[in-house]
């Protein structure tokens, strides 16, 4: 049976476990704005199925990352939003936040509420207005989450199997194994280093975090701390930077997301650092790897261990909308947090956020092998930024990130440059930060 005849069943069964848990209501058409992802499929396929059985009308306005964030910024600021649910990222949903644009969950059905299933990812899905916090202590239920996106190692095991090779547990080991498997046809492994709009700097963190580094990082006293330039990035960066030379792609900074996974699915890459594809890799008519990428949290260091970024997406709903349309995306969001959408989720070939269906019975299945590294990196999963400014920082670490991966610029002067523009935003943004101290 073929990846694409094994969804449309598995879905189709799905669809009668979901029609004997909700009771269809009848809601106005909703339209959401999404960006085009790996696991977007998947999301349309359950979509699909939630149209099936409710009647209900869903439209997905499809973009690409940076196409899907500008249009809901504008939207969010019109005298009313085109689209009835927004996307959000991690990386910038605090923006949305502190504009006050997400209108509260319970302030439209004050009975709804997250189900204890479903991740918070550092709660994420709560802001209090007041302190000006992200908490679910105190804080308003502005999301649901609908993606993790972490990043978690893959690698062949067919190839770790001929080679009697043990899955790594630091970058050193990661390093050894890479040397190992590397030939003249396939690279030890394959990173991002593009430069986008959340791209190098997303795939870099769990590097620079396992060092002790950092970019912006927030203290226990609320106030915030430029340390891309600090000895615990620049030792992450090597790090990144002696596999991407000695064992990587030859053209590392040209590497996109895209780029990576095809590496992985085409069998020229050992290894990737990579949100989570599965559908894709076992897929015949896609896939030279089926049933041999295996999965598990990203290395870390010995003294630090692993963590991964949250690159997840959240489901918000806009202010500045028709109540009647904001009964029906919570409708929506109501189904899409049941255990059955979210196995069905699952079988589409995408990641849940349910904790209960990454640590069911589902994850012993060879097709679901993923599951097991997913629930094992989540714990450990942070957040990037918690400040609204975060799309004027990211536009500075991915020219220089990109710039000292590519060998435009020596790695401290980048990470040198970086910190002193950075601290000029966050000081115009008014917060009280001092100079950084260089790199020498």
């Amino acid at each position: 049976m073929t990846y694409q005849s094994r969804m449309t069943a598995t879905l189709a069964a799905s669809a009668l476990a979901l029609s004997a848990s909700l009771a269809a209501a009848e809601e106005a058409p909703i339209t959401i704005v999404i960006n085009q992802s790996p696991w977007f499929p998947g999301f349309q396929a359950v979509v699909e199925a939630y149209e099936d059985e409710t009647g209900n009308t869903v439209e997905l306005d499809v973009n690409p990352f940076a196409g899907s964030l500008e249009k809901q910024r504008t939207a969010v600021r019109a005298d009313e939003s085109p689209f009835d649910i927004l996307i959000m990222n991690a990386g910038f949903f605090v923006e949305f936040y502190t504009g006050g644009f997400i209108a509260p969950l319970q302030e439209i059905d004050a009975s709804f509420e997250l189900s204890d299933d479903i991740y918070t990812f550092d709660d994420s899905t709560c802001w209090n207005a007041e302190a000006k916090t992200i908490t679910c202590d105190g804080g308003d239920l502005l999301s649901v989450p609908v993606n993790p996106n972490v990043l978690i190692l893959h690698y062949r095991q067919d190839l770790y199997d001929e080679a009697g090779l043990s899955v790594p547990k630091t970058w050193d080991e990661l390093y050894e194994n890479a040397k190992t498997l590397q030939t003249d046809r396939r690279y030890g492994i394959s990173q991002r280093g593009q430069r986008g709009t959340f791209d190098v700097t997303y795939d870099v963190f769990p590097y620079i975090w396992s060092h002790g580094g950092g970019i912006v990082d927030q203290q226990d006293d609320g106030s915030f701390q430029v340390s891309i330039n600090s000895e615990g990035t620049l030792a992450g960066m090597e790090t990144y930077l002696k596999l991407a030379n000695d064992v990587g792609h030859p053209s590392t900074a040209g590497q996109t997301q895209t780029n990576v996974i095809q590496n992985m699915a085409t069998g020229r890459a050992a290894h990737i650092n990579s949100v989570p594809a599965p559908g894709l890799f076992d897929d015949e008519s896609k896939s030279m790897v089926v049933g041999q990428v295996a999965y598990a949290p990203p290395p870390g260091t010995a003294e630090i261990p692993s963590a991964t970024p949250l690159g997840h997406w959240l489901a918000g709903v806009p202010k500045n909308i028709s109540d009647d349309n904001k009964q029906a995306a919570l409708a929506f969001l109501s189904w899409f947090q049941t255990d059955a959408a979210q196995r069905a989720y699952a079988e589409a070939g995408s990641m849940p956020v349910s904790r209960a269906v990454l640590e069911s019975e589902m994850a012993d299945q060879p097709e679901y092998r993923w599951m097991k590294a997913m629930a094992e990196a989540l714990p450990n999963a942070r957040l990037t930024f918690t400040f609204p400014e975060a799309t004027q920082v990211l536009a500075i670490t991915e020219l220089r990130l990109n710039q000292a991966i590519g060998g435009e610029m020596p790695l401290k002067e980048a990470l040198n440059t970086a910190a002193e523009e950075i601290t000029k935003v966050m000081q115009d943004a008014g917060y009280d930060i001092p100079a950084p101290e260089l790199l020498q």
